[in-house]
């Protein structure tokens, strides 16, 4: 369904070979990206989960904050997933000293607001989204989107209203890691938006 969309996934840190895997299924090309150079070549990007402050330190240390900064503002197509949804965020309420994100998304994020590793949990979640049939998201030291700016459409949230997944313009983001149980239905919708632009 994709015919050859190149998507990149930054691959300075995280979980790179799950999402390759998935964009591969959907017969997308995907392309690891850690030069300038790279992700001048992709039609989309997935920004993965990982450590949200080491992908930080190394987009600047590799040169990449700005071009990506740059590549969002024009419209790239960009999913990010946990620490990619951080990466996204406008606003992180307990960054460490010095945190910076990329931005784009008006939206104020919390790191680790599920708890720590060994609280990582799994929950059907309703998203509409993407489709009818429920997704099971994977929460893994996961962050919370505790603020949804104008423009910004929350498409998922847990039981106790947690939003989890949003949606603007260009940018997709969700707390939770659907690569790790083979969900593809929003690296789909990341390709539908690749191939609209």
């Amino acid at each position: 369904m994709a015919g050859r969309t190149r998507v990149g996934i930054l691959a300075l840190q995280g979980d790179v070979r799950e999402h390759a895997h998935i964009l591969t299924r959907l017969g997308a090309e995907a392309v690891r990206v850690r030069r300038p150079d790279e992700l001048a070549t992709v039609q989309a990007l997935v920004i993965p989960g990982g450590e949200s402050s080491v992908m930080d330190k190394l987009t600047r240390a590799f040169g990449l904050q700005h071009p990506l900064r740059d590549a969002i503002a024009a419209g790239l197509p960009v999913y990010g997933t946990c620490a990619g949804l951080i990466m996204l965020a406008d606003r992180i309420t307990d960054a460490i000293e010095g945190q910076q994100t990329l931005g784009g998304l008006d939206v104020t994020v919390r790191r680790n607001a599920f708890g720590s590793q060994v609280e990582s949990f799994e929950i059907d979640l309703d998203v509409p989204a993407v489709g009818v049939r429920p997704v099971r998201a994977v929460f893994i030291r996961a962050p919370r989107v505790e603020h949804v700016g104008p423009g910004v459409e929350s498409i998922a949230a847990l039981p106790d209203g947690s939003v989890v997944a949003v949606r603007a313009g260009n940018l997709i983001a969700t707390s939770f890691h659907p690569e790790m149980n083979g969900e593809t239905r929003f690296h789909a919708l990341l390709l539908e938006m690749a191939q609209r632009r």
